[in-house]
């Protein structure tokens, strides 16, 4: 008989990166994975749209390469979520149970962002809520970039732009971004950035305000 006891492991933290396209969230999940992984803190980096099977197709369709309806686009996000939430190879669920620290480029907020744009947002926070019921981040990052400054950034950074970078939809998204933190304030953690600045100050105050979160 195995008298031995399991060891308890903390569930690892949940960090979410928003913005609209442009906003440097990339630059900042390097910066700060790095941050963390030198003070001892493993952490597992993703994003969304996933390079799973449904990820991949959103990828086309955001190119432009297939066409298909809104309501279409926004029902493969709410899938591709729930694989990147429960996938048996690499779950985001199992890693935090694991006790890992994952962070993210996009979740639900970027749904209900960029479909309710075209749809009713409360459609989508309706179609998104398993995965909110499922796991909810332990702080949401918002870098807050101008529109401008994002198609500034996105021209000289990228071959093409996507379907949802076009100036005139990022002002509209970033519009939607403020309501959905509005309406869901009572319910959700979020801090807000200044994405406007240097890499490095952006970085600084990213750290000095999750840095409270952390287990």
């Amino acid at each position: 008989m195995n008298n031995t006891k399991k060891k308890n492991v903390n569930k690892g933290n949940f960090i979410a990166f928003e913005g609209i396209d442009g906003s440097g969230k990339s630059t900042q999940i390097r910066m700060l994975d790095a941050r963390m992984k030198e003070k001892g803190i493993y952490c597992y980096t993703t994003m969304e749209p996933t390079d799973s099977p449904i990820g991949s197709l959103i990828h086309q369709i955001m190119m432009g390469r297939i066409k298909t309806d809104n309501k279409v686009i926004a029902a493969l996000f709410v899938a591709d979520r729930l694989d990147h939430l429960l996938n048996d190879v690499n779950g985001i669920v199992n890693k935090i149970n694991e006790g890992t620290t994952v962070i993210t480029d996009r979740y639900y907020f970027s749904s209900y962002a960029y479909h309710s744009v075209d749809m009713p947002m409360d459609w989508v926070i309706k179609a998104n809520e398993q995965s909110s019921h499922i796991l909810r981040p332990t702080v949401t990052v918002f870098i807050d970039t101008s529109p401008d400054t994002a198609v500034e950034r996105i021209a000289k950074n990228r071959f093409h732009q996507e379907l949802f970078e076009k100036k005139s939809r990022l002002i509209k998204v970033r519009e939607k971004y403020m309501e959905a933190f509005d309406r869901l304030k009572e319910e959700e953690c979020v801090i807000k950035v200044d994405g406007n600045r240097s890499e490095q100050e952006i970085a600084e105050e990213i750290w000095q305000k999750i840095k409270g979160f952390l287990k």
